[in-house]
């Protein structure tokens, strides 16, 4: 039986705005048998306590912030262990700037230690003049997340990865990649649950993210077929989840 689950959010326990009852029934399943689990997001615009008290409000999870790891801690996290230095200049909402400024660091456009880039949807063409040419003095440049869309009610919006395509594409340069299905994050989030990875399960919807974010950082993945990554495309995956199910329903704690 794995000893931890970490749990992608939009997709897997809910989509959009619509609740999807076996990921609140996986969710009570966890608590009930006192097993660890993260929440493990992408999303960047967002704190763990927005989306604790959405969770709550929303969808009836009940669940502590410290149970919500996203991009924008790991981020942190990252920032903390290279330990380059304190100035930052970021590209990105709220979500992703107060906890990084809280975190003790200090806003600064000229000559910055780290440029953090991930979605921000009031971005303008200063933004990315002052990014680039920080990067090119010599700032880390760090992508929060690679999620070159956002699946919406209008369709595929831009996301993330594609503000920070259009940075690499002005610098020249690569971002360090921190979320899923990055190792930085999966990393961190085995760390949080005090755990070896052949004890833990990630659990998601879709396959580019989530399920890779397994595969690649060799650990265990649960794909559920009820967000991105629909049935027809399970036939061409290229290395398969190591369990598919349609609904969390299916899933059976006792016997895995």
């Amino acid at each position: 039986m794995y000893k931890g689950y970490l749990i992608d959010l939009d997709g897997t326990i809910y989509r959009g705005s619509e609740p999807i009852p076996a990921g609140r029934r996986f969710v009570e399943h966890l608590q009930e048998r006192k097993i660890p689990f993260l929440f493990l997001t992408n999303n960047t615009t967002k704190t763990p306590a927005t989306v604790a008290d959405r969770l709550a409000n929303e969808f009836s999870i009940h669940v502590r912030p410290e149970a919500v790891y996203t991009a924008t801690l790991a981020t942190i996290d990252y920032m903390n262990d290279a330990a380059k230095g304190k100035k930052v200049f970021v590209i990105g909402e709220p979500g992703l700037i107060e906890p990084i400024l809280s975190a003790g660091y200090v806003w600064e456009e000229e000559q910055p230690d780290y440029v953090v880039v991930g979605l921000d949807t009031a971005v303008t063409y200063e933004h990315f003049v002052t990014a680039t040419l920080a990067i090119q003095k010599g700032a880390t440049f760090i992508g929060t997340n690679p999620d070159k869309n956002i699946p919406t009610e209008r369709g595929l919006l831009p996301g993330a990865g594609s503000v920070i395509a259009m940075v690499e594409a002005a610098t020249q340069q690569k971002a360090i990649y921190i979320g899923k299905p990055e190792a930085i994050i999966m990393e961190k989030a085995v760390e949080i649950l005090g755990m070896e990875k052949s004890e833990v399960l990630m659990v998601g919807d879709n396959y580019t993210t989530d399920i890779l974010a397994g595969i690649n950082n060799e650990i265990d993945s649960l794909l559920v077929l009820s967000g991105f990554t629909q049935k027809e495309d399970v036939p061409t995956l290229p290395v398969p989840p190591t369990y598919l199910v349609e609904s969390l329903d299916e899933w059976h704690f006792d016997e895995n």
